[in-house]
């Protein structure tokens, strides 16, 4: 394991190597992500191992565990959303190939030169794992059908507005 993250790796070599890494990132280090915070408190602890399947599929085996500082939408309240991930991405230099993959694979288009940035990857997954609409665990939902007096829903007619300005017909 290497405690040093470069940042910029070259996938191809790192393959050959199965080379293996570890570290942490802090969360304010990771500038697309600040955004869908609250806060960038806290960081996020990840480990990177490159090798080859029995297939000799190169792949990236990528491991995420982080306490995202989210906001609740029922609440407004900041809550800690738990990320524990683990993600293989199988190594391909054209969209093509992806077709091959084995199940369980999702597809990393790696360019020409093999250089990739593993922190960037890092924060792809952890973008991908924030819910579109952060909940807090435990809090109640709020109903989805409000009870309307009959009273009010006539007074609410669209139409009721028109009613008082329509003149009754006069014979002629």
């Amino acid at each position: 394991m290497s405690a040093e993250l470069p940042e910029i790796l070259d996938a191809w070599r790192m393959v050959a190597g199965r080379r293996e890494f570890e570290g942490r990132a802090a969360l304010s280090a990771l500038s697309r992500l600040r955004d869908a915070l609250s806060d960038a408190e806290g960081e996020v602890e990840f480990a990177l191992a490159f090798d080859h399947d029995a297939l000799r599929v190169p792949y990236l085996e990528l491991k995420l565990a982080a306490e995202l500082p989210l906001q609740c939408q029922r609440t407004l309240q900041r809550f800690l959303f738990p990320v524990r991930t683990v993600q293989r991405l199988g190594l391909i230099r054209d969209e093509a190939d992806e077709a091959a993959l084995p199940p369980g694979y999702e597809a990393l288009l790696v360019p020409a030169s093999g250089e990739i940035r593993p922190l960037e990857l890092v924060e792809d997954e952890l973008i991908l794992a924030i819910p579109v609409v952060p909940v807090k665990p435990g809090t109640e939902a709020v109903e989805r059908d409000w009870h309307v007096p009959p009273e009010e829903q006539a007074a609410a007619h669209p139409f009721a507005g028109l009613a008082a300005l329509k003149k009754p017909d006069k014979p002629s």
